[in-house]
């Protein structure tokens, strides 16, 4: 059954056809014995009428423009935040650079904030979480190079680094974005400045 927020769609477009005299009839007829009109419609409207409500419910997710305002700037700011550590790990030629971090993060948060839209549970969002967590894990996994001998392992940082895009991009998507922001810059100084500090002391 349509809702109250496709009564200007279907007043705008469908509802000038039902002016016919037979749709009318077969309405009134049905409406007579459901007790409502919108029922009737339901169930006796023509092949155009259900092809253009099942097109306008499939792309009526967003609503409203604060669901796609907070749906833009969750996922944008997501991609950012992963951009900038990718940057960081492309700029010292890793092999997972800008766009891997980016595509991460963003994923991450579209994974918790597509849940969200569909209202589920705290419980069940949780469970969310923990799947990409542990996705995100095998894809770390991926980065690491073990070399011949025991201590030649290589690709560390950048398995957190991923890992720990992911965890920004989960805190963007579900509406925590100034603690994704600081992550991230904990995250950039913690990349960039303490290996310099750590080479000036052993120098």
């Amino acid at each position: 059954m349509l809702d109250g927020r496709h009564n200007w769609f279907l007043g705008k477009f469908l509802e000038p056809n039902l002016d016919d005299g037979p749709v009318r009839a077969t309405i009134a007829s049905a409406a007579a014995n459901t007790g409502t009109v919108q029922n009737a419609r339901d169930t006796m409207e023509p092949w155009w009428y259900q092809i253009g409500a099942t097109f306008y419910r499939e792309f009526a997710d967003l609503p409203d423009t604060g669901q796609v305002t907070r749906v833009v700037l969750r996922l944008s700011i997501a991609a950012l935040l992963g951009g900038v550590l990718g940057y960081e790990r492309e700029h010292k030629g890793k092999s997972a650079g800008l766009r891997t971090h980016m595509l991460v993060s963003m994923g991450a948060a579209l994974f918790v904030l597509i849940p969200q839209q569909a209202g589920v549970s705290e419980v069940e969002l949780s469970r969310v979480i923990q799947g990409v967590v542990a996705g995100i894990g095998f894809l770390g996994a991926g980065a690491i190079i073990k070399g011949s001998q025991e201590a030649e392992v290589k690709g560390l940082t950048t398995a957190a680094g991923i890992w720990l895009t992911a965890a920004i991009g989960i805190t963007a998507g579900v509406g925590r974005e100034s603690t994704a922001v600081l992550a991230t810059l904990l995250a950039y100084i913690i990349l960039e400045v303490v290996p310099k500090i750590w080479d000036r002391r052993r120098a």
